[in-house]
């Protein structure tokens, strides 16, 4: 249907629904402007989210790369980024494809309805004056009819009247009167053709203007609506697409986050803490049963001097469990070390011997020195070998270059690979004396250690089943304990745990003294005989291995067992 044809007389209510039209427009232009600034905003705070989540530069970082989660959650945090990309294209293509291009349009839009309207007023203005032309033709027609009317009327009254006198006639002849008439009749004539030309002329111009004009006009109007429309129709398509463009790429985003959640795997994770904290030392062993009615069958034998008879003291015995100490000023050091401890793995501080560390995690960590070290002398040597087929090369072809420039850059690889194999040598020298440390190559020992001092204890009936009346001593032996107890001649050149060697050479001082509370017998080597009740000199506390060692006089010293004796530190060694 044309509008030319069906709105020939609606000039006004086609202005104002082009007009509608057009602020129509505006106002889904605006809406994509506004859901694109949602997506650009929305982007930007995917991407802060997944930045502020991101793993900071920090020893944590490492830590947590080992676990299977936390690697899940970094790469879902990496998909997000790129999902917000996604949304800022969303952005962009709304903008460059949608926006900009309506506003173009609408711009052009409002210039062609200006000048459709403009040639539409202008028709409409020259039909008008047409009209008026007629009308006033038309008016000017009737006017000289009516005036050629009355004439012709005077005359015929004036020639048929017998009353009039004679000076009337001689005023008023009928021929004057005839004259008249005819005039006006003339003169209505005149106007009656230039009425009858104005009146074929506008009916020409009326018929041209609603049926071929105003028809064109309405018809460029009708298709710019059109036009319009269809353009709304593909912007609204293009809105949709530029989602749909996107979503490959959006599902390949969420498809990383499913395969990022499906790669957790816990078992890995538990393995993993086991691996990140595992100490390397044995658990405490059985607390044996403590046979307090066997002193009542020797009370009849009170004479008996040995120490093994010696009926020990009930009310001293304390109940004490690993790996609690048994005095608050050592408890306090313990926790205080340990922290120290946790912090230097936290912080990756520490001595570089990572000697602060427990044995299983000091041997990992100069693995993994070592390892770093070999890569860094095996990317010099590749070096310094690709400059010895360079200098090889210069000396066959001088003009390519000269081989003494070479020779400072492969005196300084060589000084470099010799600093990197000595660092080797230390840190395989401390991997070795670790290795040899560990309870897993000293179990049997230890065991056999064990096993030996439990059934001496039993078979002497006694209490002292585990070196301890009262259970408090089932503190776990380290691989230096060991040594200690098994192989050294000589306790002095014992290593305990997280203390550096000692020098056989030097004589170690008196920190404090201490009270036999129990006798013990001190069978293996490294170990000292004391009786109950006997004052010694403490000349190294309890390292956490459950011994204390103590001298009786220059040439008599050893180590017994903590819980044993009553320890009294000076105050400069307490304080130290």
């Amino acid at each position: 249907m044309s509008w030319g044809s069906e709105l020939w007389d609606q000039f006004d209510n086609l202005e104002k629904h082009t007009q509608w039209g057009i602020e129509y427009l505006e106002k889904y232009t605006k809406f994509v402007k506004e859901r694109s600034e949602i997506e650009t905003n929305y982007a930007k705070q995917i991407r802060n989210l997944s930045k502020k989540y991101q793993p900071k530069k920090n020893s944590r970082e490492e830590e947590e790369s080992k676990y299977t989660f936390c690697r899940a959650f970094l790469t879902t945090l990496n998909e997000l980024n790129d999902y917000a990309g996604q949304h800022e294209v969303i952005a962009e293509n709304l903008t460059s494809q949608i926006v900009s291009e309506l506003s173009r349009y609408l711009q052009e839009l409002k210039s062609e309805r200006k000048s459709h309207f403009h040639d539409g007023r202008k028709a409409q203005q020259h039909i008008e004056s047409s009209w008026k032309q007629l009308e006033s033709s038309k008016k000017r027609f009737e006017r000289d009819c009516k005036e050629a009317d009355r004439a012709q009327q005077y005359f015929e009254k004036m020639d048929a009247d017998i009353n009039v006198t004679k000076a009337d006639v001689e005023k008023r002849s009928s021929h004057k009167a005839r004259q008249q008439a005819q005039m006006r009749h003339q003169m209505a004539s005149d106007s009656k053709s230039d009425y009858s030309a104005y009146l074929q002329k506008f009916n020409q111009e009326q018929n041209e203007h609603y049926f071929t004009i105003i028809p064109n006009i309405f018809q460029k109007l009708q298709d710019m609506e059109e036009k319009r429309i269809e353009r709304i129709g593909v912007c609204m398509t293009t809105f949709a697409d530029v989602d749909r463009q996107v979503l490959p790429i959006v599902g390949k985003c969420l498809d990383g986050m499913t395969k990022a959640a499906e790669s957790i795997e816990p078992k890995t994770d538990s393995k993993q803490v086991v691996e990140s904290y595992k100490s390397g030392f044995e658990p405490p062993g059985d607390v044996e049963f403590e046979d307090y009615g066997q002193a009542m069958k020797r009370t009849a034998s009170e004479t008996s001097l040995s120490r093994e008879g010696k009926e020990k003291p009930a009310g001293k015995s304390k109940g004490k469990l690993w790996p609690f100490i048994k005095n608050k000023n050592k408890l306090s050091l313990k926790l205080i070390t340990l922290n120290s401890h946790v912090r230097n793995l936290i912080e990756g501080s520490g001595p570089e011997d990572f000697s602060h560390l427990p044995p299983e995690q000091r041997r990992k960590k100069l693995q993994a020195k070592l390892d770093e070290l070999n890569k860094d002398i095996q990317k010099e040597m590749d070096q310094r070998d690709a400059l010895t087929k360079m200098k090889d090369v210069y000396v066959k072809n001088p003009q390519m270059g000269d081989p003494a420039s070479v020779d400072p850059r492969l005196s300084e690889i060589s000084q470099t690979i010799e600093k990197l194999q000595f660092e080797v040598q230390k840190f395989e020298g401390w991997l070795a004396e670790v290795e040899e440390r560990m309870p897993s190559k000293s179990d049997t020992q230890r065991r056999s250690l064990y096993e030996t001092q439990n059934n001496t204890a039993v078979s002497n009936n006694c209490a002292q089943d585990r070196e301890s009346p009262d259970g408090s001593y089932t503190e776990e032996q380290n691989s230096e304990t060991q040594v200690k107890a098994n192989i050294a001649p000589n306790p002095t050149s014992t290593t305990p745990e997280f203390d550096d060697e000692f020098d056989d050479e030097e004589t170690l001082p008196t920190i404090g003294t201490c009270k036999a509370l129990y006798p013990f017998e001190g069978h293996n080597e490294g170990t000292i005989a004391v009786a109950e009740g006997e004052l010694l000199f403490v000349i190294e506390e309890d390292k956490g291995d459950g011994w204390t060692r103590v001298r009786r006089n220059e040439d008599e010293e050893g180590y017994v067992p903590t819980s044993y004796v009553e320890v009294y530190l000076e105050t400069n060694a307490k304080d130290s």
